[in-house]
C-alpha cells in the first residue's frame, strides 16, 4: 500500500498465497497510518479490480466505513499507476537482482527495499526529499540544502578547472 502523495509504503505483506486475509490485514495496517481525523473522510483506497482487492472481505471493510475504495480504470484521472511503478521497481531493479530461494529471503528482501525507498532514497518529484520527510512534514529544509550544495559545488569545480593548466599553455 502506497500513499500517493508523500508515495510513502504504509504497508506490505510477503504471502505464500493471494487471499483476501492477507489484502484485509495490509489494508487495516495502512489506515491506521493514515493521517485523518474522524471528522474527516475515511482515507481513499484506490485499487484494481482484481480479486485480492474485490472480495468479500475487502467489500466488508469498505462497507464498516474504514476506507473507501475508488477502482482505478484506463482513462481516469485517478489509478494505481503510483504503485504499480514502485511494484515494477522493486522487481526489476532490486528482487530480480539477488537469488528469491525462499519466502523469507524474499520477505527480508522486500523489508531492505521498503525501509530504503521510504528513508534513504531520495524523490525528483519532491526535489531531493524521501518519501518519509514528504509524508512526516520533515524535509522541508531539504531542496535548499541542495540548491546550496549544487551552488557551491558548481563553485568549487570551476575554481578547480581555471586553476587547472596544461604543460602546452604555462
Amino acid at each position: 500500500m502506497i500513499d500517493n502523495f508523500s508515495r510513502r509504503i504504509l504497508a506490505w505483506k510477503v504471502c505464500g498465497t493471494i487471499s483476501f486475509e492477507s489484502t484485509v490485514s495490509i489494508l487495516l495496517e495502512a489506515s491506521g497510518q493514515a493521517e485523518s481525523s474522524p471528522a474527516d473522510d475515511p482515507p481513499t483506497l484506490l485499487a484494481d479490480a482484481g480479486r485480492e482487492n474485490v472480495n468479500r472481505g475487502v467489500d466488508e471493510l469498505i462497507e464498516s466505513g474504514v476506507l473507501r475504495r475508488i477502482l482505478a480504470r484506463t482513462g481516469i484521472a485517478c489509478s494505481n499507476s503510483m504503485i504499480e511503478s514502485w511494484w515494477r521497481v522493486l522487481k526489476h531493479q532490486w528482487l530480480y537482482l539477488n537469488s528469491l530461494d525462499s519466502l523469507a529471503t524474499l520477505r527480508r528482501l522486500v523489508s531492505f527495499y521498503v525501509r530504503e525507498h521510504n528513508v534513504h532514497l531520495p524523490h525528483s518529484a519532491f526535489r531531493g526529499q524521501t518519501p518519509d520527510e514528504m509524508y512526516f512534514g520533515r524535509g522541508d529544509h531539504i531542496p535548499e540544502k541542495l540548491k546550496e550544495a549544487r551552488l557551491a559545488a558548481r563553485r568549487d569545480r570551476l575554481a578547480e578547472n581555471r586553476a587547472r593548466s596544461c604543460e602546452r599553455c604555462e
